[in-house]
């Protein structure tokens, strides 16, 4: 019994630590994609190629609804998104971990937080 508890308390010890990670992996990401954004909408147009001339859709506005490339930025804040999503999982899953009101879990928690947040 002793060994699962150790194992439970290595998880938990994992699990924060790997969630300190993808919070800061997260303001990485957003500060890139706030590099990413174009300063002004006039930079943006001279800056991103305009869909070719010989472009067989330019007359269709039903194809021109779609974008066919998104920008930069728009990649960005979708990889953010998965990165929220995959840190609220993992704070939900350590928050109930710690209301099992075992002292070991919750001292496991707090120490891989701290482990995640040193690195």
């Amino acid at each position: 019994c002793a060994a699962g508890m150790v194992l439970s308390v290595l998880v938990i010890l994992l699990l924060s630590v790997l969630y300190e990670a993808v919070k800061m992996g997260k303001a990485v990401l957003l500060r890139r994609a706030l590099l990413a954004l174009p300063r002004s909408l006039s930079q943006e147009a001279l800056t991103e190629p305009h869909q070719g001339d010989s472009d067989p859709a330019q007359g269709s506005p039903s194809l021109m609804a779609f974008p066919i490339s998104f920008p930069r930025w728009f990649w960005f804040h979708v990889a953010q998104t998965l990165f929220h999503v995959v840190q609220v999982v993992l704070g939900y899953m350590v928050m109930l971990a710690v209301m099992s009101y075992n002292a070991w879990i919750f001292l496991g928690a707090i120490v891989g937080s701290t482990l995640g947040y040193f690195m």
